[in-house]
């Protein structure tokens, strides 16, 4: 703090009950300031004070019993209008501004507009002081015009704290954490990827409490309402919350997910956790309704293939239809991008009996994507059961992966098609909006922007409008067509050499565009161009599941 602020601040500071200090009001001439912190039991000075319940703080010495002092803060009256300010002290040792900003806070004028005449003629901002013969006792003038006074606002000042825990959230702009209950990383940031995704939080919300139906079993219910509680908690709360209620039901489900080793919980294969989760969900959330019979699961993240399997000993040739609910990107040496990876992955051989030969034969297996999802989960290959170790070592090359991703060179000839008109009028969309933005930067215009809906509603995954509804909250109104474009959303990694060990971390984009490091119990906000340095190639944290959101074209 200056000399000036110094003489400025309240030399007195009297605390004559005992007991905590909830809050401190300071008052610097014309400015208010509160500190408003947890309660203390006492108030920390900078030195040991003989009573606390009466502590005072001298002022300044006055330079007039201090020779030395006064050499090189000498006292000067300032007269402003019809005000006189008979002892202000200059230090000199600072330069002009310095001064200009005392007088700004005893007078309210700006030092921009300040004009201060001596001797010598009007002070400078870069002037020398040794250069201007100022004495003490000094008379100077200033020329200029304050700044309105600030009001009060009208309304006192709310905290943050003293908000309701669900507006906290709103303030907050991320949901809360889950605490670790030991080796559970791989769980928490399972459940953050999947809580990214609004329209499966609708659609648990539909989920009946009982009444179950009879193809499902016990324990799938469980879940999906331990999934359904686990996620309304997560979004009322920004303190974090403890998952216990679903780990016992995950754990009951799937006993793996409770191994022991040494008598404490092990770590587990994130990716598994996802898997399972995801085929329980899948089961659950099915429509009631006979003719409809949509399955929540498969409409938002489910991928339909098509692939040609071939015998080149025999010549047998089958077309073969399948829905997965993940992409693999296979690591190689010749994998530097997870496009490339996803290449690899189409690609693969099998053996099987050959009614042709009579015995087992290798078939080669060309696949294509033929119905898109509204959310594409990729998995990076990244672990091999190493024999040696016995356990599932880890590939740490770096694989970079975009925040957007085109899949249209993946798909089947029929899919392309589709996806060409929806896919043009994106590429129109953008040029215009491209267009807007050069024309208001020249000329400063405030022309609105006609932005692309992202639309609630998934699609039927053939690149086509979809009408299906998979219950309230979740459709559209609004018909929307895939475009085969997809923008990240969330991504889980790993740090560390064993699927099995190690910690396991989320990164998810919330709704107001930022990004949201969930390291368990605790949430870390992020650059968007961090994340995608999420690639590999040490032992930092790198991409293991990523999870991108569909870019849709409303018809």
């Amino acid at each position: 703090m200056t000399a000036w602020a110094r003489a400025l601040f309240t030399t007195h500071i009297i605390c004559n009950k005992p007991g905590p200090i909830h809050s401190l009001h300071i008052t610097l001439r014309r400015f208010p300031l509160t500190l408003r912190s947890k309660p203390v039991s006492r108030l920390s000075l900078p030195f040991p004070p003989s009573n606390h319940k009466n502590t005072r703080l001298s002022p300044v010495p006055a330079t007039s019993n201090n020779p030395k002092l006064a050499a090189i803060m000498p006292t000067v009256s300032v007269k402003w209008q019809k005000e006189l300010y008979p002892a202000v002290e200059i230090d000199t040792t600072q330069p002009p501004y310095v001064f200009k900003g005392q007088l700004y806070d005893l007078t309210g004028v700006p030092p921009e507009r300040q004009k201060i005449m001596m001797k010598g003629g009007i002070l400078k901002d870069d002037s020398d002081w040794s250069k201007l013969g100022l004495k003490e006792g000094q008379k100077l003038m200033m020329v200029g015009t304050a700044d309105e006074i600030v009001k009060a606002p009208e309304k006192g000042t709310v905290f943050m704290e003293d908000l309701p825990e669900e507006e906290q959230v709103i303030a907050v702009g991320h949901s809360a954490g889950l605490f670790n209950l030991g080796n559970t990383c791989y769980m928490n940031s399972t459940m953050q990827c999947l809580h990214s995704v609004p329209e499966l939080k609708s659609a648990l919300i539909e989920y009946p409490q009982s009444g179950r139906s009879n193809e499902l079993d016990q324990t799938s219910h469980l879940l999906t309402v331990a999934t359904r509680d686990l996620f309304n908690e997560l979004d009322k709360n920004v303190k974090p919350v403890t998952p216990m209620q679903f780990w016992m039901v995950l754990r009951k489900k799937y006993p793996q997910f409770g191994q022991l080793h040494n008598g404490s919980f092990m770590q587990q294969d994130a990716e598994e956790c996802w898997t399972q989760i995801l085929y329980t969900l899948s089961q659950a959330l099915r429509s009631p309704s006979i003719s409809v019979n949509l399955d929540t699961v498969k409409e938002l993240f489910g991928i339909d293939f098509t692939s040609r399997v071939h015998c080149a000993e025999s010549g047998e040739e089958s077309m073969e239809t399948e829905t997965i609910y993940s992409l693999k990107c296979h690591i190689s040496h010749e994998v530097n991008h997870l496009h490339e990876g996803l290449k690899h992955g189409l690609k693969s051989e099998l053996e099987k009996a050959s009614p042709a030969l009579g015995r087992s034969a290798v078939y080669l297996k060309d696949s294509r994507i033929n119905g898109l999802p509204k959310y594409l989960t990729i998995q990076f290959v990244r672990f091999f059961w190493k024999r040696e170790s016995n356990q599932k070592a880890k590939i740490l090359r770096k694989v970079d992966y975009p925040l957007e991703l085109d899949i249209f060179d993946l798909c089947s000839d029929d899919l392309r098609k589709k996806l060409e008109t929806p896919r043009q009028m994106l590429r129109d969309e953008d040029g215009r909006k491209a267009g807007l933005k050069l024309k208001q930067k020249s000329t400063s215009s405030v022309d609105s922007d006609v932005k692309m809906s992202d639309a609630a509603e998934p699609s039927n995954g053939s690149g086509e409008s979809s009408k299906a509804t998979l219950g309230e909250g979740i459709a559209s109104d609004k018909n929307v067509q895939l475009t085969g474009v997809y923008d990240l959303v969330a991504v889980l990694t790993h740090k560390g050499r064993s699927a099995d060990s190690g910690h396991y971390v989320s990164w998810v984009k919330q709704e107001n565009g930022k990004w949201i490091q969930f390291d368990d119990d605790n949430p870390i906000l992020q650059r968007e161009e961090d994340i995608t340095k999420l690639s590999g190639g040490g032992d930092w944290h790198m991409a293991y599941i990523c999870m991108y959101k569909a870019r849709t074209f409303p018809v």
